[in-house]
């Protein structure tokens, strides 16, 4: 008698294989995920043209500008190489104007100063803190030439600051605020204290409210008061700021030229290194030689913030 056929010992030797989708011409090829979508390009292409256009494009002409021989109006351009630096290199008084410059960095300290200790005492829960929040940002809102222009009364003879001096008592300290070259440039440089405040603020509030809230926690637990707080706590998780704020502070610095050209057009001794840039080209028309000092300017930014970034390099804030 023959013996049962077992249906699964029939295919005990096949090895399954898994199925696969044939196409026209024979299996498909699986579908990679990997595929960059071109959507965010698109986004960044009008952007990055604009750059390009407005900032790049204008800065590599100013390149050339500077070693030719132009007055901005003229059909031709004579080519001059490196006469104008060397021009620059031996007329001290357009480098002289940088020291006007001195004023707006010692002013550009205070500033930063008032706005970390700002934005520290309103991280903190405090009566009426977002009224002063707003307070504080409002004068970045505002126009420069408006606000030179309010200056331009409050600090006039008789003007706001006379008037409130006289109201407590100070009207002795009276003076020509704007025609005295001894108190111009601390004039000016306090008004742009004003202005950029608000800018500073905002940063340093931002990276403050990046500090983790259960840090303030663990250290109230600890005994910490606002001074251990501010110390060890807010001041290295806002380290990298700190740096930004300063390499902003120092190259604005520098290139100081909407409030006292507004307000006293260089007058005084006031002149900035833009302002006589500026009247470089558009007054006395020799484009090349203005545009020399551009480039110079540019390379000594860039070298003042290549040496603050070897000194105080960016490291890691770690507040785990």
């Amino acid at each position: 008698m023959a013996a049962p056929t077992n249906t699964a010992s029939r295919f005990s030797g096949l090895t399954r294989t898994p199925r696969q989708r044939l196409g026209p011409t024979g299996p498909r090829r699986p579908v990679s995920r990997r595929r960059k979508p071109l959507t965010p390009y698109l986004f960044l292409l009008v952007p990055v043209a604009l750059l390009a256009v407005f900032t790049y494009v204008p800065v590599v002409n100013m390149f050339g500008y500077s070693v030719t021989s132009w007055n901005g109006l003229s059909p031709t351009r004579e080519f001059v190489g490196v006469d104008n630096y060397v021009e620059i290199a031996t007329r001290p008084e357009l480098f002289g104007v940088l020291r006007v410059s001195l004023y707006y960095i010692g002013a550009s300290v205070v500033q930063i100063a008032l706005a970390l200790y700002f934005a520290t005492v309103l991280s903190f829960n405090v009566r009426f803190r977002n009224l002063f929040k707003g307070i504080i940002f409002f004068p970045y809102l505002i126009n420069g030439v408006a606000i030179a222009m309010v200056f331009l009364y409050f600090f006039q003879p008789g003007g706001t600051l006379d008037s409130a001096l006289r109201v407590f008592g100070l009207g002795d300290l009276s003076q020509q605020w704007l025609g005295d070259p001894e108190v111009i440039n601390y004039s000016l440089a306090g008004t742009s204290v004003w202005r950029y405040l608000g800018l500073n603020f905002v940063l340093f509030l931002g990276a403050i409210g990046s500090i983790p809230a259960q840090l303030y926690e663990a250290a109230e637990i600890d005994g910490a008061n606002r001074w251990d707080q501010f110390r060890y706590l807010i001041l290295p998780g806002i380290r990298p700021i700190v740096g930004l704020s300063f390499i902003l502070a120092i190259s604005g610095s520098l290139s100081v030229f909407e409030i006292p050209y507004i307000m006293t057009g260089g007058a005084n001794g006031s002149e900035t290194f833009v302002i006589q840039t500026v009247d470089m080209a558009f007054k006395y028309y020799k484009v090349g030689l203005a545009s020399a000092m551009a480039v110079v300017l540019l390379l000594i930014i860039l070298l003042l913030t290549w040496i603050q970034r070897r000194v105080v390099p960016d490291e890691k804030v770690n507040l785990s």
